[in-house]
């Protein structure tokens, strides 16, 4: 009898196992300690413990700090900074442009060669406005696979030089990694070029843009998680986000939020030391 006992647990634990993984995928489970800056290549992810609360990243905003990088702004404040990642000009980014501009809200756009090469009239009107148009490298590569400093410096240098001849202007100097791959190495390449790294505290799937998010899922995804100091990545290239952000800023004005450039991001090294 006893062996047979034995024979049935055996047999059971398997299926406890499973059924316990099953139970958990559908719970929202505590965030982990955050995590110190990656040696290695990683992506930038977040996790939300509590929505209106801001996520917590797989660096911390100390650890980025030390860096010169950010996840976060101003979290004593009611504060929001809309960025915008740009692959390249699918007809959307005129309509953002006047939906910014009739909130008299600064964003920052992150493009790459190509969005500069065939929309330089977009380009010219972004800085014109008084947007920050950032870099987020000429060719959009890994750049965690990138270990060579010149070979990082010629990636960001392209671009920069690109968007000068373009506008007769500087490139501001805040850099986006493509995908969010970075490395602590990373950190250092754009540390050491002047940038400030900007990573993100709130996002949604956005970017497929022949499966495109109704409105109502949007707003679903980003007015719950919206949270001081909340540095927002959309995507240029969709017609959704193009679509919504006027009611979206809208919204998010009623709930006592201002946007706010990351010219105003918060010098938050304090006593880290480098």
């Amino acid at each position: 009898m006893l062996q047979r006992m034995r024979n049935f647990c055996l047999l059971m634990l398997p299926l406890l196992f499973l059924a316990g993984m099953l139970y958990l995928q559908g719970k929202s489970l505590p965030a982990a300690a955050p995590a110190v800056i990656p040696a290695s290549a990683d992506n930038w992810g977040l996790s939300f413990p509590k929505e209106g609360q801001s996520p917590v990243g797989n660096a911390s905003a100390e650890d980025l700090a030390q860096y010169d990088a950010w996840f976060l702004g101003d979290t004593s404040q009611k504060v929001i900074y809309l960025t915008f990642d740009c692959g390249y000009e699918n007809g959307y980014t005129e309509q953002i442009l006047d939906a910014l501009k009739k909130h008299n809200a600064p964003a920052a756009f992150f493009v790459v060669g190509n969005m500069i090469e065939t929309a330089p009239d977009v380009i010219c009107r972004m800085a014109e406005e008084g947007h920050i148009v950032g870099n987020h490298t000429f060719h959009h590569p890994d750049m965690s696979a990138i270990s060579d400093q010149a070979a990082f410096q010629k990636e960001l240098d392209s671009l920069a030089d690109l968007y000068q001849e373009t506008t007769g202007k500087e490139l501001p100097h805040f850099y986006r990694p493509p995908q969010g791959k970075y490395s602590e190495e990373n950190l250092k390449q754009a540390q050491a070029l002047g940038y400030k790294t900007v990573f993100w505290s709130l996002a949604y799937v956005d970017w497929y843009v022949d499966n495109q998010p109704t409105a109502e899922q949007a707003y679903a995804k980003l007015l719950p998680r919206i949270h001081d100091g909340a540095i927002v990545l959309l995507h240029s290239t969709s017609k959704t986000n193009a679509d919504i952000l006027d009611e979206l800023l809208t919204k998010w004005e009623d709930m006592g939020y201002r946007f706010a450039s990351l010219e105003e991001l918060p010098e938050v090294r304090g006593s880290v030391q480098r």
